[in-house]
């Protein structure tokens, strides 16, 4: 049995820990409820733009494929995970999800956050580009991840998706397919020279559109992605906190029993000397 002042510094460290995700619970409490307002907001956004770019268009079928497509035929993967550990399993299954589809000789992988980047290295899966998450509070800047995903014929986003505060999905979407088919399904009245001024050309304006689409898909993904990950940190935290409130009920238990052990054993300590000193006395 361990010592009571043993058992009692050990507590101090597990209260230092329950505090610990005590704070980052609410620190994540906090940034689920700003982000989700920017993830509603981000979403209508998109419609909105969504809608007139729809009403551009010649060709539905057509007019993702007119940009300038490049020299590769590989596929680009870009894998969205989060920039520091505390948030559970949900990166592990983002990577584990990926691999399912990675093919070496066809695929590139372009990382988004360290924690993905740290977790593909361990696997010694190789990446092209690496780049940190931006952050949620500021410009979401992603024109450095299309230019080097530009080239590639196929586009394929894997992210984790915000389903509820208890619930994180991964996700992927193909960022042209997906476009090309809400472009066939879209009722937007079209737009044509004959009724409209393009100015420069519809083709330039289509193109400019295509790229902005593009930047706001992936921009509503990386989004998505921190929403879903501050919902994580915040269940692995509550559940750290609890796992911690355990230990410190048993380390009580284990304190209260090892403080009566230490008096009884002293007690008998006593009574043993009391003993032998009558010995002695009964003895002369």
């Amino acid at each position: 049995m361990r010592r009571a002042n043993q058992i009692e510094k050990d507590s101090e460290q597990i209260e230092t820990v329950e505090d610990l995700t005590g704070v980052f619970e609410s620190i994540a409490s906090t940034q689920v409820a700003k982000v989700k307002n920017k993830v509603e907001l981000s979403k209508q956004f998109f419609q909105l733009i969504w809608a007139r770019y729809t009403a551009v268009r010649f060709d539905p079928s057509m007019r993702i494929t007119n940009r300038d497509i490049g020299t590769t035929d590989k596929t680009a993967f870009i894998v969205i995970s989060g920039e520091a550990g505390l948030s559970g399993d949900i990166d592990q299954r983002l990577i584990e999800s990926m691999l399912q589809s990675y093919d070496a000789k066809t695929c590139d992988i372009v990382v988004l956050g360290t924690h993905g980047a740290t977790q593909l290295k361990q696997r010694g899966v190789p990446y092209i580009k690496f780049f940190k998450v931006p952050e949620t509070d500021k410009y979401i800047d992603v024109s450095p991840v299309i230019n080097i995903v530009l080239p590639y014929s196929r586009i394929i986003v894997y992210y984790e998706e915000y389903v509820s505060l208890g619930v994180q999905e991964v996700k992927t979407i193909d960022l042209i397919s997906s476009m090309r088919d809400m472009s066939e399904q879209a009722d937007e009245e079209v737009m044509t020279p004959f009724d409209t001024i393009f100015e420069p050309s519809l083709d330039e304006i289509a193109e400019q559109m295509e790229m902005t689409m593009m930047t706001l898909a992936l921009s509503e993904a990386i989004l998505e992605s921190s929403l879903a990950q501050a919902a994580s940190r915040f269940n692995a935290m509550a559940v750290a906190k609890k796992r911690a409130l355990e230990l410190l009920m048993q380390y009580q238990m284990e304190f209260h029993r090892a403080k009566r052990g230490e008096s009884d054993r002293a007690l008998r300590e006593v009574m043993v000397s009391l003993k032998k000193k009558k010995h002695r006395v009964d003895a002369r």
